[in-house]
C-alpha cells in the first residue's frame, strides 16, 4: 500500500473509529498489520495462535516482528510497526510517556518460575524467588541468563536486584544473548538453573529435564500490554489495522482463545485471559 493510501486510511480512521469498532470485529480493517511482538508469545505459541485467529476473522494478514521487549520497544519508538504486544510493565509505561502509542491495555498474564536440575545443587526448592537467588550465588552455581534486555530478562534483573546481588561478570552466570527457548536448551546443557516465564517452559518441559523449583511467588507475575502505535507521531503507521488488532485480543472471543489455549496439550492454559483489568488486581490475586 503507498504512503499517500494509508495516509487516507489512517485518516478515515480517526474520523469513523466509533463506528467502526462499535461491534467488533465487522469489516476487515486493512490489508496487512505489522505486529511487534516478544519471544515468548513466539516460543509459547500463542503468537501463531493469535494472528492466524485474526486473519480468518478479518482478512487482514499479518506480520510479526519477534525479539526482546526492550528491542520490541526501540523499534515502536521508531514507527516500524503497528501496533505492540509486549510484557514489561515499567519500561512500557515510559514508552506511552514519551508519547508513541495511542493506549496501553491489559490483555493476558502467567508467571515467571525459576528451573533448575532435580539435583538442586543450591537448595532453592520451594523458597522465595529472591532468596533462591541469593543461594545460588552462594553456592556459585550454574545460571544460564538471556542477557538480552526481553521483558523476562528485566524481570530477571529486578529479582536480582531485590536479592542484592549484581550477578554480571560473574563466572557462573552466563548471558546467552538469546531468546527463551534456546536459553532453557543451554541451562539444560549444563544442568544450570534459569529464569523463565511458565508458558514456553511448558512447552519446552520434556526435553529440557529441568522440574521448576520456585514458583507461586507473587513477585513472579507475568503480565502482557497491546499498545498500538500513535499515528499521530508516525503517519505511515496503519491506525486501523493497529486498532484492529488490539481490539481482537481484547475481544470476548480474543480473550476466550487466549484462555483455552494450552489445555489441550499442556492440561492448562499458558495464559490467563485478563482484559479490562488493571495490574493491580492482577497482582492482587
Amino acid at each position: 500500500m503507498s504512503t499517500r493510501v494509508r495516509s487516507i486510511s489512517t485518516l478515515a480512521f480517526l474520523l469513523a473509529a466509533p463506528l467502526l469498532f462499535t461491534s467488533f470485529p465487522t469489516v476487515s480493517a486493512a490489508d496487512e498489520v505489522v505486529v511487534l511482538t516478544t519471544t515468548t508469545t513466539q516460543d509459547s505459541g500463542i503468537l501463531k495462535h493469535i494472528t492466524e485467529a485474526f486473519e480468518r476473522k478479518t482478512g487482514t494478514k499479518v506480520k510479526t516482528i519477534v525479539a526482546g521487549s526492550g528491542d520490541i520497544l526501540k523499534q515502536g519508538a521508531r514507527g516500524e510497526g503497528d501496533v505492540l504486544l509486549t510484557h514489561s510493565p515499567a519500561a512500557e509505561k515510559e514508552w506511552m510517556a514519551q508519547g508513541y502509542g495511542v493506549s496501553r491495555r491489559l490483555v493476558m498474564y502467567n508467571d515467571f518460575v525459576i528451573i533448575g536440575p532435580a539435583e538442586d545443587p543450591a537448595g532453592i526448592k520451594g523458597g522465595r524467588a529472591a532468596e533462591a537467588l541469593k543461594r545460588i550465588a552462594e553456592k556459585k552455581a550454574a545460571f544460564v541468563s538471556r542477557g538480552d534486555q526481553s521483558g523476562t530478562n528485566v524481570s530477571e534483573l529486578a529479582m536480582w536486584r531485590r536479592a542484592g546481588i549484581n550477578p554480571k561478570g560473574q563466572p557462573w552466570y552466563l548471558e546467552t544473548g538469546q531468546g527463551q527457548g534456546l536459553t532453557m536448551e543451554v541451562a539444560a546443557s549444563r544442568q544450570g538453573y534459569a529464569y523463565t516465564d511458565r508458558g514456553t517452559y511448558l512447552v519446552f518441559e520434556k526435553r529440557l529435564r529441568l522440574p521448576i523449583l520456585v514458583e507461586n511467588d507473587p513477585s513472579l507475575f507475568n503480565i502482557y500490554h497491546v499498545m498500538p502505535v500513535d499515528p499521530a507521531k508516525f503517519p505511515k503507521v496503519n491506525a486501523v489495522a493497529g486498532k484492529a488488532f488490539a481490539d481482537y485480543v481484547l475481544s470476548p472471543e480474543g480473550q476466550q482463545m487466549i484462555g483455552e489455549f494450552g489445555k489441550a496439550q499442556y492440561g492448562r492454559s499458558l495464559f490467563v485471559p485478563a482484559a479490562g483489568k488493571t495490574e493491580e488486581q492482577v497482582l492482587s490475586n
